[in-house]
C-alpha cells in the first residue's frame, strides 16, 4: 500500500535534521530557558562589605573628630602626669614617713602655692611701684629725647606740640577703641587660663595621690612580665624628670647670678628681685619664657637710664645664645643622661607637635624613651679600630709631614740652579 505523507529525514545519530523552509532557511533557535547563572547573581558578601566600610568611615570620622574636641584637655592630663612624676620623690618621701598620700601631696600643692603667691605678690608690687615713677618721670625723658633732636637735627620740636599732635591723631582713637572692644577678649582669656589651671592641678593631685592605685590598676589588665615592664617604665620616668627640673633649676641659678652681676653693674633697682625673675621664668616658662623674662628688667633699667635698657636687651639675646647652645646641651646630658644634640632636636620637635607644652616635656619624656628602649638592646664590645676613636691609621708608607718634608726639599734643590744663573 502507498503512503501520501512526507517522511522526516535522519542523520547518522538518528536525530531529525531540520528542513529548509520554502522561503529560506530556519532560524536559530534561542538558548534554552532555564535560571540564571551564578556569575549574573550579587556576591552574598558585597552588600555586607559595603555596610562594615561604610560603619569603619563613620568611626574613623567620629573618632577624628572627637580626638580634635578633646585635643586641650589631653595636653592638660599629660602635662598634669609629668607634673605629678616631679612632685613623686617628695610625696613619697613624706608617704614613707607615716603620711597619708592624700595629705603629702595636698602640702606640696600648698608649698608651691605660697611660693609661687609670694613670688608674684613681690614682684607686682615692685612693678607697680616702677611704672608710677615711670609715668612721673616721663615727660622729663620726652623733653630729654626731643633737646636731643633739637641739638642733632637742628629742628624747634615742642612737647606741647607733640602731646597735642597725637591726642588728636586717628592712631590714638584706633587704638583706644580696639583696646575697648579687646577687653572681653582679655577677659575670657585670663578665665580660660584660670579653667586650664585648675584643670591641670586637679589631675596633677590625682595622679600623685593615687599613684599606687592607678598603677595597681593598669598592672591588673597586664600579665607579670609585663608588669615588671610598666613599673620600670615609670620609674625611670620619675628618675628623668627630676633630672630635667633639677638641669632646669640650675640653669635658673647661672641665669639669675649672670642677670644680678649686670643689673648691679648697671645700678638698676630691685636687681635681687629681678635676677630670681629672670632665672624661673626664662626656665620654666617654655617659648614665652625668655621675652618676658627680659621685658621687666628691661622697663625697670629704662627708669634709670633709657640706655641702660639696651644694654640689658643685648645682653639677654646673648645669653639667651650660649644658653640654647652650650649651657642647655651640657647640663641637660649630664642630669637627664641624654645627648645634646638629642636634647636640642627633642626641644624643636616638641614644638612643632604640641608648641610650648611640648617645648617643656620635650627632655623628659625622650629621655624616658631612651633608657626605657635601651634595656632592651643587646650591645657589643667594640673593637679598638683606631677609626672608632676618630683618628685614621697610617699605611705602611711615610707620614704626611715626612711626605711635605720630602717636597719642599726637591722644590728648593730645583729652585737652587736658577738663583745662581740669575
Amino acid at each position: 500500500m502507498g503512503e501520501t505523507g512526507a517522511v522526516a529525514s535522519t542523520d547518522e545519530t538518528g536525530r531529525e535534521t531540520p528542513h529548509s523552509s520554502p522561503s529560506g532557511p530556519t532560524p536559530p533557535a534561542g538558548p534554552p530557558a532555564g535560571p540564571a547563572g551564578p556569575a549574573a547573581r550579587m556576591p552574598r558578601w558585597l552588600p555586607r562589605a559595603m555596610v562594615l566600610a561604610l560603619t569603619l568611615y563613620a568611626v574613623f570620622q567620629l573618632s577624628s573628630w572627637a580626638f580634635h574636641q578633646l585635643t586641650g584637655l589631653l595636653i592638660n592630663v599629660l602635662i598634669a602626669f609629668f607634673l605629678a612624676l616631679a612632685i613623686e620623690p617628695a610625696v613619697s618621701w613624706m608617704a614613707a614617713r607615716g603620711l597619708r598620700r592624700g595629705l603629702a601631696t595636698f602640702l606640696v600643692f600648698i608649698a608651691v602655692l605660697i611660693a609661687a603667691a609670694g613670688f608674684v605678690t613681690l614682684l607686682g608690687s615692685m612693678l607697680a611701684g616702677q611704672i608710677v615713677k615711670m609715668v612721673e618721670d616721663f615727660p622729663e625723658y620726652l623733653d630729654s629725647v626731643i633737646n636731643w633732636i633739637n641739638g642733632h637735627f637742628h629742628t624747634e620740636l615742642r612737647r606741647v606740640d607733640i602731646q597735642e599732635g597725637l591726642l588728636r591723631s586717628d592712631w590714638l582713637r584706633n587704638y583706644v577703641q580696639n583696646s575697648a572692644t579687646g577687653v572681653l577678649d582679655v577677659s575670657a582669656q585670663v578665665l580660660g587660663g584660670l579653667f586650664q589651671l585648675l584643670t591641670i592641678t586637679l589631675f596633677a593631685f590625682y595622679f600623685a595621690a593615687d599613684g599606687p592605685r592607678l598603677r595597681r590598676a593598669l598592672c591588673s589588665v597586664l600579665p607579670p612580665a609585663r608588669q615588671a615592664e610598666v613599673l620600670r617604665a615609670w620609674e625611670i620616668a620619675v628618675d628623668k624628670t627630676g633630672g630635667y627640673l633639677y638641669s632646669r633649676g640650675l640653669m635658673a641659678l647661672i641665669s639669675g647670678i649672670a642677670h644680678y652681676v649686670l643689673l648691679e653693674i648697671l645700678e638698676v633697682p630691685y636687681a635681687p628681685a629681678l635676677a630670681v625673675w629672670v632665672g624661673l621664668v626664662s626656665q620654666f616658662i617654655p617659648t614665652i619664657g625668655t621675652y618676658l623674662a627680659g621685658a621687666l628688667p628691661m622697663l625697670i633699667a629704662f627708669t634709670v637710664n633709657p640706655w641702660y635698657a639696651l644694654w640689658v636687651l643685648g645682653f639677654v639675646v646673648i645669653y639667651q645664645q650660649f644658653e640654647n647652645y652650650v649651657l642647655q646641651p651640657k647640663l641637660t646630658s649630664k642630669t637627664v643622661d641624654i645627648h645634646p644634640a638629642v636634647a636640642f632636636g627633642s626641644v624643636v620637635a616638641g614644638t612643632a607637635l604640641l608648641g610650648a607644652v611640648g617645648a617643656l616635656i620635650a627632655i623628659p619624656a625622650v629621655a624616658t624613651l631612651q633608657a626605657f628602649v635601651g634595656a632592651y638592646i643587646k650591645r657589643y664590645d667594640v673593637t679598638d679600630d683606631p677609626r672608632v676613636h676618630g683618628r685614621r691609621g697610617r699605611g705602611p708608607g711615610p707620614g704626611a709631614v715626612t711626605r711635605v718634608r720630602r717636597l719642599w726639599a726637591r722644590w728648593s734643590a730645583a729652585g737652587r740652579p736658577g738663583k745662581g744663573s740669575s
